[in-house]
């Protein structure tokens, strides 16, 4: 089994960040502030004002430790990576699978039902723990509704059905999201997902840990030789990974959103960390991210059991199991691609 490696996020602006020996080095304002072995890193995140320098860019390209840089609020801008790894033949089979319908159509409903079925063990575990708290009869007919959607994504004919469906019950299952937010409501009121920008603190919240988890997922299929780029569930479109947010669908609810939930039910985020700015969007300060990506990390160190290959795993290797399950089938080696269904 492949061994669980750090994410090192730098988040402090103004910090350079440097190879030294075998380690790597961050420093800011000239103090060393942080040094690591670089064997025990997976990746590497960068916000805003961060600079790498050219041999540290090398190395991690040589290392296979993925380097990604984003703005100082969360919005991806590009990656860094090594020579290609994998292959050919997989990416080939790859881009064949992509250009058939049928197959298409037949991975997006396993990727679509997983991802229903995941957020319902949200909603209904909400239910379990605060029935006398939340408006239970809403949250459960959501649940039944996506529910019943499930049942339905079986019938369909096409890929677009699939993703209509799938839209169907995002929708249902964001359209109760504000009740699962048990304190702190005054300030953390959810009305509907939006983003690019994020108009509201839960949104913000949102959007940045789909970011993280994008960064882990794309760094998984990379690992194992998948185009992240060439999806199923997600149409191509160029500078969007497409099959990332396709397995990302499987994660999104019972990884960031119980995410969101839990730093705002806990009182781990408080609203003087979110300022909006003069075109509307609300942003994070960095404090209120720092205090996101250590629960993130901590989070990722959780041991489940993984219904498909039956072993205890660290959940920061999930998106490395699933991308390796997904390159499996592609290669023939399982009759269809297994999603990953919360337990």
């Amino acid at each position: 089994m492949r061994k669980l490696l750090n994410t090192l996020y730098v988040s402090s602006q103004g910090s350079y960040v440097r190879k030294e020996g075998e380690t790597v080095v961050v420093e800011r304002e000239g103090n060393k502030i942080l040094q690591l072995p670089a064997h025990a890193l997976g990746g590497l995140v960068c916000f805003g004002n961060v600079l790498c320098s050219p041999f540290l860019l090398g190395y991690c390209a040589e290392k296979d430790i993925s380097i990604s840089f984003l703005t100082e609020y969360g919005k991806f801008l590009a990656a860094v990576r090594g020579p290609v790894s994998g292959n050919v033949l997989l990416r080939r089979s790859q881009y064949r699978f992509a250009d058939d319908e049928v197959i298409t159509r037949g991975i997006a409903i396993n990727i679509v039902s997983a991802k229903l079925s995941n957020s319902r063990v949200v909603l209904n575990r909400a239910i379990r723990e605060y029935s006398e708290r939340i408006d239970s009869a809403s949250v459960k007919r959501s649940s039944a509704m996506i529910d019943r959607t499930i049942d339905q994504l079986a019938k369909s004919s096409t890929a677009d059905e699939v993703r209509g469906f799938e839209g169907m019950a995002a929708a249902e299952y964001f359209g109760v999201f504000n009740h699962l937010i048990v304190d702190q409501k005054e300030n953390f009121a959810f009305k509907d997902r939006n983003r690019r920008p994020p108009l509201d603190p839960v949104n913000a919240l949102l959007s940045f840990i789909y970011t993280l988890l994008a960064h882990d997922v794309r760094s998984a299929l990379e690992t194992v030789g998948l185009d992240p780029a060439v999806g199923f569930l997600h149409r191509d479109r160029p500078g969007r990974p497409g099959l990332a947010l396709d397995l990302m669908e499987e994660f999104r609810s019972v990884i960031a959103d119980r995410l969101v939930l839990s730093l705002i039910n806990r009182r781990q985020v408080d609203p003087k960390g979110f300022k909006r700015a003069e075109n509307g969007a609300v942003l994070m300060d960095e404090a209120t991210r720092k205090t996101i990506l250590v629960e993130y990390q901590n989070r990722k160190q959780d041991e489940i059991q993984h219904p498909y290959i039956g072993e205890k795993i660290p959940l920061g290797l999930l998106f490395f199991v699933q991308a390796n399950l997904m390159a499996r089938y592609i290669r023939g080696d399982i009759d269809g691609y297994p999603p990953f269904f919360w337990r």
